[in-house]
């Protein structure tokens, strides 16, 4: 790095000028999301999870410990977050409109459907779940809760954010997911030029064939439609299902009219919501 950028100075400036994230600390953040994630691992998940070098891992964790932010379990050698970790969140309010007025429409909907119906937003350059029915019917592999993330080119909730997100804010998540050491930039190429931007806000929805960032990959296919709030994209509705259970024209001709129909009435919901709380 000292070689390519000249000296630390240069380095800082190139950062803050160019967007350009701190590997150490992109590094160390994942490591924090991979622990808090599944509650505690070992030093050689953590490596894998989150793909460097053994000592590397070794080192981050040590640093970690040292924050105060996870710990050694005391009779294993895992490691778990403490609740400092809590004191990441201070200060923030999360709103809960989406998930107290979206929640009894997705329970709704995959009474009368069976398959699990989840919300997510965007959170960075990965989609973030709010809420999900995987836990209200027997049709799922998993079980997902919020929290749980997928990455925003290879998910039908992701490539449908990207469409309705503004041209700098998608051009910053291109940016962002371009310097990341962990993506391949081959991969990345191809998959910004299969999506099509304009098709997805005509048609009101996207769509993933065979899910492979999830907890059981290729398994499952997803169609996910706009929530909005106030006329802006607010969070994403997706639904899943079984690939060996029908294709995926099939599952569109079958549920789309009825997705978005449970979308437009959470968008309904939030404006009135906004309109009642407002005129207190």
């Amino acid at each position: 790095m000292s070689s390519r950028f000249g000296n630390a100075g240069r380095l800082g400036r190139y950062v803050v000028e160019k967007g350009v994230p701190i590997r150490s600390i992109t590094r160390a953040i994942a490591a924090i999301k991979a622990i808090n994630q599944r509650n505690s691992l070992s030093m050689m998940e953590i490596s894998k999870a989150i793909e460097v070098p053994y000592p590397t891992a070794c080192r981050i964790v040590q640093t970690l410990i040292y924050e105060g932010l996870i710990e050694q379990e005391p009779t294993r050698k895992r490691y778990r977050p403490t609740a400092m970790a809590l004191t990441l969140s201070h200060g923030f309010q999360q709103d809960d409109r989406l998930v107290e007025v979206a929640r009894p429409h997705i329970l709704e909907l995959t009474r009368k459907v069976g398959w699990p119906v989840s919300i997510a937003i965007r959170v960075g350059r990965n989609m973030m779940l709010r809420d999900s029915t995987h836990a209200n019917t027997s049709l799922t592999f998993e079980h997902y809760y919020p929290g749980f993330t997928l990455p925003i080119l290879d998910s039908a909730s992701g490539k449908l954010s990207m469409a309705f997100a503004g041209d700098e804010d998608r051009e910053m998540i291109l940016k962002w997911m371009r310097v990341a050491q962990e993506i391949d930039l081959d991969y990345l190429n191809v998959a910004e030029a299969s999506l099509d931007i304009d098709l997805i806000r005509e048609q009101g929805y996207a769509v993933q064939g065979r899910n492979h960032f999830n907890l059981t990959p290729g398994k499952t296919s997803s169609i996910a439609v706009p929530i909005f709030r106030r006329g802006i994209f607010e969070a994403a509705m997706t639904l899943v299902f079984f690939v060996a259970a029908m294709k995926l024209n099939e599952a569109l001709a079958d549920y789309l009219d009825e997705l978005k129909a449970t979308a437009a009435a959470i968008s309904a919901d939030l404006s009135a919501f906004d309109h009642n709380e407002a005129e207190q």
